[in-house]
């Protein structure tokens, strides 16, 4: 079994019985999962309740240390949240294991169904939401502006735009949605209170599990900090998220989305639903940028990005990116907010 930089199942094994609690782990004991996502693998602890988390590369362009230290921090502090798995442990890089691994409790749970389970996935960031930075917050970033962080973060993603193979009207429309922003237009007045709590950043519901009790669990922390809540809110509910997996590949109605927001206010205390709505829109129409610049890399870079993915995974990432980059679907996002 491998990943991009590859590991071996037997590598991972002696690393595991390196921790004191899983000493007397056997070797058949690991069962590796299904690939679900680009950028981890996972493989079962049987009989332990929990799961070994293998990176297969950076989303964020960190070192291999840096990474797992970093998404170790992640899990720790939302722990609390109540919403995502224990940390068990780190499984530093070596050889067999050269991105290392952590090891976090499993979730027993099914996909999202959509538009069901979306106020359980709007509490689950509530509870994320409720956590304010700590005062020494690294390793995990808390930009103290993290609207403007978000413009820049999609500036950098930009070029992909002009490398992916897009059709001239949809370079056009992106063209002027990146305009637009970098004007703020959609910015509410200068004095309007930036909130800063802790966000997973990369909540589309397929990283959600729901387990026997209506309980919706977080599970991806790879990219955590603290941010905009906004900006969750965005990427949980548009077009480009809820038809990013295709165990869940739904399509939210106005309706839908309006009481996905209403279940996440009533969940968060006052000031702080009243501080996120005026930046909804803005932060709407910079989340949906971000991800298609992302899918305009993944459009270009797919194939080495993640490889060794299932066929029908890869197709339906292939797919979605050619969907949501067309200029008919561009122009339906935008229209939220127009």
């Amino acid at each position: 079994m491998s990943g991009l930089a590859g590991f071996s199942i037997e590598a991972l094994h002696a690393a595991l019985t390196r921790l004191p609690r899983l000493a007397d782990l056997s070797a058949d004991a690991l069962e590796p999962m299904p690939l679900k996502g680009v950028a981890h693998d996972h493989v079962r602890l049987r009989g332990r309740r929990l799961v070994a988390r293998i990176p297969r590369w950076s989303q964020l362009g960190l070192d291999a240390w840096t990474a797992l230290e970093r998404q170790a921090a992640a899990f720790q502090r939302a722990e609390m949240s109540g919403h995502t798995p224990r940390f068990a442990g780190l499984l530093p890089p070596g050889d067999g294991l050269p991105l290392g691994a952590l090891v976090v409790g499993e979730v027993e749970g099914h996909t999202p169904v959509l538009p069901d389970d979306m106020p359980a996935i709007a509490r689950a960031l509530a509870a994320l939401h409720r956590m304010a930075p700590p005062d020494f917050h690294e390793p995990l970033p808390a930009p103290p502006d993290p609207v403007a962080a978000l413009l820049a973060q999609v500036e950098r993603q930009a070029e992909w735009f002009d490398r992916a193979d897009l059709s001239p009207e949809s370079r056009a429309l992106i063209a002027e949605e990146l305009a637009a922003a970098r004007a703020g237009d959609l910015a509410p007045p200068r004095e309007t209170p930036m909130p800063l709590t802790a966000v997973g950043v990369d909540v589309h519901p397929g990283n959600f599990l729901i387990d026997a009790h209506g309980k919706a669990w977080f599970t991806d922390l790879e990219k955590l900090q603290y941010g905009h809540p906004a900006s969750d809110l965005a990427h949980a509910s548009l077009y480009t998220s809820t038809k990013w997996d295709p165990e869940v590949n739904a399509e939210l109605a106005p309706a839908d989305v309006d009481a996905f927001i209403q279940a996440w206010a009533v969940a968060v205390p006052g000031d702080l639903a009243d501080e996120v709505r005026p930046w909804m829109k803005q932060l709407r129409r910079l989340t949906w940028l971000r991800t298609l610049s992302w899918m305009a890399r993944w459009s270009v870079e797919g194939a080495t990005l993640s490889p060794s993915m299932p066929e029908h995974l890869r197709a339906h990432m292939d797919a979605h990116a050619t969907d949501i980059l067309r200029p008919e679907r561009i122009e339906q996002v935008r229209r939220e907010w127009r």
